[in-house]
Formats: C-alpha cells, sequence, structure tokens
C-alpha cells in the first residue's frame, strides 16, 4: 500500500576481484549451504532448530564479490527535494491557477484549491520529495494561502476510514511477527504442491484465504509469501539474477504477483484501498448498504474465476523449466514439524482476526461499526502481548499512510464541498452527450480510463485518492447505475496493481526478489490485465445483472 518507486533497470553490477585481490585477502571460497528442508528464508517464531549439514549436491556454488569500497555506493544520496520533478510539479499547479481560464460557474477559492490539488498528484507522480512529505506540503500550502482554514484542511484526519486503514497494518504486523500468516500458506504448499501449477495454485489460495484478516497486500507479499517462494525455488536450482531463473522463481513469482489483484478485489476488508474507495462514494451520497457482504457477493464469481484462471494460464505464456516439484510437499511437512505446534499467540491472532472480521461482516446489525471493531481487535493483541507498542510505533508505513492519505481525502473532499467535482462530471456528461454514448459504453470509457491512468501511478492509494472521486461522480453524470459505479471502480483498483514492477506496493515487493525480468513485468502485466477484463467483463456482466446492480 506504500507508495514504492524501485530503480529496476539500472541494478548495481556485480564487481568481481582481481587475482591479485584474492592473493593477498587469502580468500577462500567457502560456499553457501541451503538447509535441504528450509521452506522459509526466515523463520517467524522464536523456535530454534539445529540444522543437519547440507548434502554436497545441494550447495550453492559461491559468488566472491570483492571488499573495494565503491565510491558511488558509500557517497550520501543527495538531501532535499529533486529538482526537475520539483519544478514541473510547481509549474503544473501555478498554470492551471494563472494562464488557465477559471469557468464562470467556478469560485476562485475552488479553483485555487485545484490548482493546488493538481500539483499535489503531479508531485506524486514524478516524486521530488517522498510521498508523505510532499502531501503535507501541499497541505501547507492550502493553509498558507488561505484556501482553507486550518480546521478544514485537517479534518481528514479524524476520518475513521483512514484510522482503519492504519490499524491494517498493525494487523498484518501480527500475521508476520507470530508466522500465522506463514504456517497457513506452508499447510497449502504441503496439501497441492506436488507439481510447480499445483504449487502456485496453493500459494495463490492461500493469499486468497487469509487477505480478509490481512489487509496488506504489500505486508502478505513480502511477509509471507516471497519467503516462502524464494526458499523453494532455491532448493531447486532456482536463483535470483540468473539464468536458472526461469526454472521455478520466475513463474511462482510472477503468478502469484498477478493473482494478487483478484485476491485483493475478493474482500472489502483484503486491501487498505478498497475502504477507502467506499468512503469517498460516501462522500458523494453513494451508500453501499450492508458493506462487507454486498462487496464479497458482487466481486465474488468473477474474483474466484480470475484467481482460478491466472495460474494456469501464465503455466502456459509464461511457462516454468520444473514441471514438477515432488519434493515440495515433505519440505513442507518437515518446517511445520520444525514449527511444532500452534503456539499461543498464534491462536490468539486467529482469534482475535475470527472477532474482527465477523465484527465487519455482522457489525452494522449490532451497532459496532468497522474502526471500532478494528480498535478491538488491536487491543486485544496489546492486552495479550502478541503485538507491544513498539511494533506498532515501528510500522512506520501505518503513520506514512495516515499523513498523506489524509491530505488526499481531506482535499478531495473539499473539492467536492466547493462544487469543482460536480462542474468536472457535468462537462465529462455533455461530453459524452456529444458523442450519443449509452450509459454501457460510457461506462466502458471510463473504466479502461481510470485503469489505463494507473501507468502514470505508484500507488493504488494514491490513485484512489487522487481520480477515483472525480470518476466516479463522471460515471454517475453519465447514468451509469450509481452502487455499479462505486464497487466496479473499486474492484479495477485492484487489478491495475500488477500492471508494472512500481503499480503497487506488492509490485516493488515481488520485482525486487529479483526473478523477474523489466520487459516480462510489462508484457505479462498487460496481457494478465487483458484476460482479467475479459473475465471480469463478461462473469461480472451477468452476474451483476443476477445481483440487481443494474
Amino acid at each position: 500500500m506504500e507508495s514504492l518507486r524501485i530503480a529496476a533497470s539500472h541494478r548495481p553490477p556485480l564487481l568481481l576481484p582481481s587475482p591479485h585481490q584474492l592473493r593477498r585477502r587469502h580468500i577462500a571460497a567457502v560456499p553457501l549451504s541451503l538447509p535441504h528442508t528450509s521452506l522459509s528464508l526466515s523463520s517467524h517464531h522464536h523456535h530454534h532448530h539445529r540444522l543437519a549439514p547440507t548434502p554436497l549436491r545441494r550447495r550453492i556454488p559461491p559468488l566472491l564479490a570483492s571488499q573495494t569500497p565503491n565510491p558511488e555506493a558509500d557517497s550520501p544520496a543527495p538531501a532535499g527535494a529533486k529538482l526537475a520533478p520539483l519544478l514541473v510539479s510547481l509549474a503544473v499547479g501555478l498554470a492551471v491557477r494563472f494562464l488557465a481560464p477559471r469557468p464562470p460557474e467556478v469560485s476562485p477559492q475552488a479553483w485555487q484549491l485545484l490548482s493546488i490539488f493538481l500539483s499535489t498528484i503531479a508531485g506524486l507522480v514524478l516524486g521530488p520529495l517522498p510521498v508523505g512529505a510532499w502531501a503535507f506540503l501541499g497541505l501547507t500550502a492550502a493553509v498558507a494561502t488561505h484556501t482553507l482554514p486550518f480546521a478544514a484542511a485537517f479534518s481528514a484526519f479524524t476520518n475513521e476510514v483512514i484510522w482503519l486503514i492504519v490499524i491494517s497494518f498493525f494487523f498484518a504486523r501480527g500475521f508476520v511477527k507470530t508466522g500465522l500468516g506463514d504456517r497457513i500458506a506452508t499447510y497449502f504448499v504441503k496439501w497441492l504442491g506436488g507439481s510447480t501449477l499445483g504449487l502456485s495454485y496453493g500459494l495463490t489460495i492461500s493469499e486468497a484465504f487469509i487477505s480478509p484478516a490481512m489487509p496488506s497486500t504489500t505486508a502478505r507479499a513480502g511477509g509471507v509469501f516471497l519467503p516462502i517462494i524464494k526458499s523453494l525455488s532455491l532448493s531447486a536450482g532456482s536463483k535470483p539474477n540468473h539464468p536458472s531463473s526461469r526454472k521455478l522463481g520466475s513463474y511462482l513469482v510472477m503468478s502469484q504477483f498477478q493473482a494478487a489483484g483478484n485476491s485483493s478485489a475478493l474482500f472489502l476488508t483484503a486491501a487498505a484501498q478498497n475502504l477507502l474507495c467506499l468512503k469517498l462514494a460516501e462522500e458523494l451520497g453513494i451508500i453501499v448498504a450492508n458493506p462487507w457482504i454486498a462487496w464479497f457477493k458482487a466481486a465474488s464469481l468473477p474474483a474466484i474465476a480470475s484467481l482460478l484462471a491466472t495460474p494456469y494460464l501464465l503455466y502456459k505464456i509464461f511457462p516454468p523449466e520444473t514441471k514438477d516439484t515432488p519434493d515440495a510437499p515433505a519440505l513442507a511437512a518437515e518446517k511445520l514439524e520444525r514449527m511444532g505446534p500452534v503456539t499461543k499467540n498464534e491462536w490468539v491472532m486467529i482469534g482475535t482476526m475470527l472477532l474482527a472480521v465477523s465484527l465487519w461482516v455482522f457489525g452494522d446489525a449490532i451497532g459496532v461499526s468497522s474502526v471500532v471493531a478494528a480498535m478491538l481487535g488491536l487491543s486485544i493483541l496489546l492486552l495479550l502481548d502478541v503485538l507491544d507498542w513498539d511494533d506498532c510505533l515501528n510500522e512506520k508505513s501505518a503513520w506514512d499512510t495516515l499523513a498523506w492519505f489524509a491530505v488526499l481525502v481531506g482535499m478531495a473532499g473539499q473539492l467536492t464541498n466547493l462544487g469543482i467535482v460536480s462542474w468536472m462530471s457535468s462537462c465529462v456528461a455533455k461530453l459524452l452527450e456529444s458523442f450519443s454514448l449509452s450509459w454501457p459504453a460510457a461506462f466502458c470509457v471510463l473504466e479502461a480510463s481510470y485503469f489505463l491512468i494507473h501507468y502514470l501511478f505508484a500507488s493504488q492509494t494514491g490513485h484512489v485518492g487522487a481520480l477515483y472521486s472525480a470518476f466516479l461522480a463522471m460515471h454517475v453524470a453519465a447514468g451509469v447505475p450509481r452502487v455499479l459505479s462505486a464497487l466496479a471502480l473499486a474492484f479495477n483498483t485492484n487489478l491495475f496493481g500488477a500492471l508494472t514492477h512500481y503499480s503497487s506496493g506488492q509490485a516493488a515487493v515481488y520485482f525486487g526478489a529479483g526473478y523477474l525480468e523489466l520487459p516480462d513485468v510489462f508484457r505479462m502485466g498487460f496481457v494478465t490485465a487483458l484476460i482479467n477484463i475479459l473475465i471480469w467483463g463478461v462473469v461480472g456482466t451477468f452476474w451483476w445483472k443476477l445481483l440487481g446492480l443494474y
């Protein structure tokens, strides 16, 4: 969820020492051995076990790197804002404010806020500063120019949905810290991992299984699934940044990466941006009754169809060299044996998340809001020492998200209040009417535009904060049914998370593992996106009609 950019195409070269350097240091090439029974590169439990010596045939050849300091690597990174992105971002806002003609139906205050908002969005795309810092500068500009009063500028910091997103980061940390997510995924590897395709299905299904109680796609990727995939790949001789990566690792990483968007779309609480979408829809007067159930019913059939199709289709168009993994179930069984029985903290985590999900599902009927349910769950984890307060304080991404989400949501809300969103939607509606488009055609055009614009964004949540409200208003102005508009845009937000290596937090995690080449990410991202659109378009059309959404 956290906006992550990575310089993918400029990986540092491996510096190899000269023979003279090796003689001077008397370096002995000691092989790095991978434990035969290792299924996860890092254990999340506090149990430690002595590992037997690794058989010679499983040892990985050593990589010898020079110890000579790299002047470029040791030099400090430049401080402050990046000049070119800074100037472009400021120029966008200044051009709107002073050069673009203000429509007579838009007030000067609204036009000035729009210029600040667009400058903020440009900075989120170009990255002159970290996301949170740039958002704070945008908020400061709104207050310093008297565009917004202080109370209005900071009003979104008390938004319930934003705090629910923050607490979801802490839940995800609990899954990783206790090792519960690792245990659940390992069980699925044991049950389905006899072949490479079965192994991919096991990982995909396990993510869908834990996603409603672990509402961070980035945490699921980095804390649970990538360590398991890397360990399985290494044990099969498939190494990152190496020709052997195509044996197993590339396929498993690509399959998990591309399927994750459907897992996130399946449940309301499977991704933080889902909650944000419905909150923004509510601000536009679109209320989804019983949101957890309504979301699951609408997403269930197309999401499950895509989840089942993705591993198989990638197996055909991005095939692994290794087709069978007969050792994987045995390795998983050995790992589960080393883990031992379910620990007390894991049982507490299970009980807490069952309580939280139950309240998310049925809380409206008994008067318990989603954020209160999350607060109760976090309180239980703190009281029973599953998490401590330092865990929460060290979850920097949660606090960073609180800062920049609140800024974007606050600005978007004020733009709605000042009439900018309604003005934009009416302009788009008139344009669509001039082409004589029916609402289904307008729906397809707007959804496709919302999807493709994500090539400019490095965050799903940033995309939501910037464009969701405007596109939702355009849908409504074009005559698209209101609830269908809100849900379809929200589902769309999950599906474009695998377009590129920078399109989401989990994208950065999976690409950073070293098993995927950049051209493959763009090519498979686009192809899989077309497949997902086809499945969601065909299955969703009939399913949503049956549910009465249109």
